[in-house]
């Protein structure tokens, strides 16, 4: 299968990572007319009717043992993080938000040592530490280094981001024998309609008020659609076949693609900002490097 072969593997990270990359911007473009609330709602139920088919169809696949596994797949691996990131991205750039993202594998690895008894090397630790420095460099390099300043919302993403190491050593952990799809279609089954009801609760006269606010919403519904819908099938289908630090580290890639349509929109990346991701992808290199054999 193709799955198996190392070269179609890297070539799904690379594509996960410019759809995810871009996402943070399509969340910038929804935000023009919709809250951070209606974003994030309207993100995951597009993303489930886009999902519907498949999750009837697979449907006679759901067992009582996987239930509470799907339930955590869906509502910490997408709905939490879905609000965390929208939030965020009120207050902070979207550059940012893609460099912080890059903490994922640094939190993975965590999770799997706390909760996972997975095994560790000392330059994961100090991979790990690193990591977090970077993190708390970016978090803290605005002009005022306060925690009610700007990049205080930052930590909405670093919280995104221990939701996705949750997500992924649970899905590596326990649902490896569902497909991809199957993973994603029955989590998003039970998702997308507390979604649905939630954006029907909000003041939606007010988002239509822009007069650009199709333009935004037909943002929100690619962002649904291609960057978690489709995205989330090809990333539970790569934790199948892949380690789970291996299938977090599409967040080395994304902070390229996230910093080029920040740049492109007109967004400041300081040199300061550069030296943070800088050792945050350190870290998260010495978390992913495979231990040298002796000779």
């Amino acid at each position: 299968m193709l799955w198996e072969k190392k070269w179609f593997q890297f070539s799904i990270l690379m594509l996960l990572a410019f759809i995810w990359g871009s996402s943070f911007i399509l969340m910038k473009i929804g935000l023009k007319s919709f809250d951070s609330i209606q974003a994030a709602t309207l993100r995951i139920g597009f993303a489930s009717l886009f999902l519907l088919p498949y999750s009837i169809k697979h449907l006679k696949n759901l067992k009582r043992k996987d239930l509470k596994a799907l339930l955590i797949a869906g509502f910490v691996g997408s709905f939490i993080p879905a609000f965390l990131f929208t939030k965020a991205q009120t207050r902070i750039d979207s550059a940012l938000a893609g460099m912080l993202n890059s903490l994922t594998p640094v939190f993975t690895l965590i999770v799997g040592l706390v909760f996972f008894q997975m095994k560790f090397r000392g330059s994961q630790i100090i991979g790990i530490t690193l990591g977090l420095l970077g993190a708390l460099g970016l978090i803290t390099s605005g002009s005022d280094v306060s925690i009610n300043n700007i990049n205080s919302y930052a930590f909405f993403i670093v919280l995104a981001t221990v939701c996705y190491a949750f997500n992924i050593n649970v899905v590596k952990s326990y649902l490896t024998h569902l497909s991809g799809v199957q993973i994603t279609a029955l989590s998003f089954f039970f998702i997308g309609p507390v979604a649905i009801i939630y954006f029907f609760t909000t003041d939606i006269n007010a988002a239509t008020q822009n007069t650009d606010w199709l333009i935004h919403l037909g943002a929100l519904a690619l962002l649904g659609v291609l960057g978690t819908a489709i995205a989330m099938l090809m990333m539970n289908t790569l934790i199948r076949y892949t380690s789970a630090v291996f299938a977090s580290s599409v967040t080395y890639i994304i902070p390229i693609f996230a910093i080029s349509w920040g740049l492109l929109d007109g967004e400041v990346i300081t040199l300061l900002h550069l030296i943070f991701m800088g050792i945050v992808l350190v870290g998260v290199y010495l978390i992913n490097r495979k231990k040298t054999k002796a000779a």
